[in-house]
């Protein structure tokens, strides 16, 4: 007797049907997405505060930072900054040394459901190099910050780690936890707004 398969899809919120092996463009919802990453944990949770710093929230300062450094990219990209770690809200968000020992299956899955939430939103389903390598600027700098202020971290470690940011990057950020519900909102506006602008 044949095997049944095992089961490679999830139920979203919105009543979509996420084929995680095999995800297409037409079953991804951004109202899906911000509601997974409002409630996905960085840092395995480990930071100070009453609520968990989101990938959601993490996602809005990348895409602030990549607006500060980037000033001229067009709309388009800076929605690919904020989408960065979309696929988080299924897969949900691993330390880097997690992903390391995962190894190759979780980039694949990782990459798959990129190129979906990418061409669902309009943008081509693989970046250009310069884009991606801006917005992992723009990501470890948000990492510089996240240590420094909510992770623990003192600023000579987080130096070490992802480098020593410009001051006139980081200027008057400031790390601040709230409600899923608002990091939610937020993020689906600040979608909406780009894809107006696109």
């Amino acid at each position: 007797m044949p095997k049944t398969p095992p089961r490679a899809w999830q139920r979203m919120l919105s009543g979509r049907r996420l084929d995680l092996l095999d995800p297409t463009p037409v079953d991804i919802e951004i109202a899906d997405i911000a509601h997974g990453l409002a409630f996905v944990a960085r840092w395995n949770g480990q930071t100070i505060g009453d609520f968990a710093y989101s990938v959601a929230e993490h996602s809005l300062l990348v895409e602030a930072l990549f607006g500060r450094m980037y000033s001229q990219a067009p709309a388009k990209w800076r929605l690919a900054a904020l989408l960065h770690d979309a696929p988080e809200y299924v897969i949900g968000d691993m330390i880097s040394p997690v992903k390391a020992a995962v190894g190759a299956g979780y980039s694949a899955l990782d990459d798959r459901l990129t190129a979906a939430i990418h061409l669902r939103f309009g943008l081509p389903a693989q970046i250009p190099k310069t884009i991606k390598q801006q917005i992992k600027r723009a990501d470890k700098i948000s990492a510089w910050l996240e240590a420094t202020q909510i992770a623990g971290f003192s600023k000579d470690e987080a130096d070490k780690f992802f480098g020593k940011p410009a001051d006139e990057t980081i200027e008057g950020l400031e790390i601040s936890l709230r409600p899923p519900s608002d990091v939610r909102r937020d993020y689906t506006s600040r979608c909406n707004t780009l894809m107006e602008m696109i």
